[in-house]
C-alpha cells in the first residue's frame, strides 16, 4: 500500500503553523496536522481521507513543554510515561499504549484526536470500494453506515484512545488555538458524539495543551484495559478512576470515565453521584460496576462482540476500584 502523495510543511514556531492552518482555511484547501504520525500516516496508507497538504508540529517547540499540570500537545507518550512529573494515573494508561517505539513517537495531542476505528472502515481502499463505502467513507455516495443498517446520519464508529478517561477523571481542561482565538474546556466538553467529526475543533483549530489542576497531583486512582494483544491493540474497553478519600478513608470525590465502547469516551458523573454520598464499601463497589456498565451501548464493530465487551466494562470496573474495598 503506497501513501498517496502530499505537501508537508514545517513551521518552526505556533504562530507560523497557525497562520498557515489560516491560509488553507481561507483558500477552502483541505489539510492534516501530523504530530506522531502513528495513526495518521497508517491511514493515508489504506487511502483514508487523506489530503493534498499536511502541516507538521515536530518543530514546534512551544508544543513540548510537561510540567505535573502542563502537559504539551507535542510531548511524545514514551517520555509522559517515564517522566517523574507525571501523575502514576497518567503514566499507566501511556505504558499501556502500543509499544515502546510506537510511544516514543506518538503524542498526547494525536492520542486525543485519535480517529475512531471500525472493522468497516479501518481496511483497504479497494476492500471498501467492494462494498460500496460506508457512511464515513462514502466519497459522495450518500452510503449507509455498515453496522447499523439503513441510516447515513451519525456514525459509530468507535472511540478507542487511553488518555482522554484518565485526563477526564483527573479533571483535566484542554486548550485550543487558532490563528484568530484561543480557548479552552473541560476535557470531556472537547468530544463530539458522531465518529466523524469525534470533538469540536473548528477549521485550522489545534490543540494547544492539557492542564491540571493543583489538587489533582494528591487523586490516587487507576486504569484497566482490555484488548487484544499486549503489544498493539487499542482497548476494547478501557475503566480510569480516580479519587480523594477522608481521613477514614471513605471517598470524598470519586470520578469514572470510560472508553474504546462508543464513539466517544464518557465521564459517569451521574452513576458516580448516587452511590458516593451513602458509600459501602464492596456493595457500593458491585453496583457502581454494574450501572457503568449498563450505561455503555458498544455496537458491533471492534474485535470484541458487544456484549462481551459490556460485561467486561463491570469486570474492568471492579478492577479499578479495587483498592477502595474493604474502606
Amino acid at each position: 500500500m503506497r501513501t498517496p502523495p502530499f505537501i508537508l510543511h514545517l513551521p518552526e514556531s505556533l504562530a507560523e503553523a497557525l497562520d498557515l492552518s489560516s491560509q488553507f482555511v481561507s483558500a477552502n484547501t483541505e489539510f492534516d496536522w501530523i504530530a506522531g504520525g502513528t495513526d495518521l500516516l497508517p491511514n493515508y496508507k489504506w487511502h483514508l481521507n487523506s489530503k493534498g497538504h499536511v502541516i507538521s508540529l515536530a518543530k514546534v517547540e512551544e508544543l513540548t513543554k510537561h510540567t505535573a499540570t502542563h502537559i504539551g500537545a507535542m510531548v511524545r507518550l514514551h517520555d509522559l510515561a517515564e517522566s517523574p512529573l507525571t501523575h502514576p494515573l497518567i503514566s499507566k494508561a501511556s505504558e499501556s499504549i502500543a509499544s515502546v517505539l510506537i510511544r516514543q513517537s506518538a503524542t498526547v495531542g494525536g492520542n486525543l484526536c485519535l480517529d475512531t476505528r471500525c472493522f468497516w472502515f479501518n481496511q483497504t481502499e479497494d476492500w471498501r470500494r467492494s462494498i460500496e463505502w460506508c457512511h464515513k467513507c462514502d466519497y459522495d455516495t450518500g452510503a449507509d453506515c455498515r453496522v447499523i443498517p439503513n441510516q447515513n446520519t451519525l456514525c459509530v464508529a468507535t472511540y478507542q484512545a487511553d488518555l482522554a478517561p484518565v485526563l477526564m477523571c483527573l479533571g483535566a481542561v484542554i486548550h485550543l488555538a487558532s490563528v484568530d482565538d484561543m480557548r479552552s474546556m473541560p476535557l470531556e466538553d472537547f468530544f463530539q458524539l458522531d465518529g466523524i467529526s469525534r470533538n469540536i475543533l473548528q477549521p485550522g483549530e489545534m490543540i494547544t495543551h492539557v492542564t491540571l489542576d493543583e489538587r489533582a497531583i494528591s487523586l490516587e486512582g487507576d486504569y484497566q484495559k482490555l484488548r487484544l494483544r499486549e503489544s498493539w491493540d487499542f482497548p476494547e474497553a478501557g475503566v480510569a478512576a480516580a479519587w480523594r478519600l477522608d481521613e477514614q478513608g471513605i471517598p470524598l470525590e470519586l470520578r469514572i470515565a470510560t472508553t474504546g465502547c462508543e464513539s466517544i469516551p464518557k465521564l459517569h458523573a451521574e452513576e458516580v453521584a448516587s452511590f458516593l454520598s451513602s458509600w459501602d464499601s464492596s456493595s457500593s463497589i458491585d453496583s457502581l460496576a454494574e450501572a457503568v456498565k449498563k450505561s455503555i451501548k458498544p455496537v458491533n464493530n471492534t474485535a470484541f462482540p458487544p456484549r462481551y465487551r459490556r460485561k467486561m466494562l463491570r469486570v474492568l470496573t471492579k478492577r479499578a476500584l479495587s483498592a477502595l474495598r474493604g474502606l
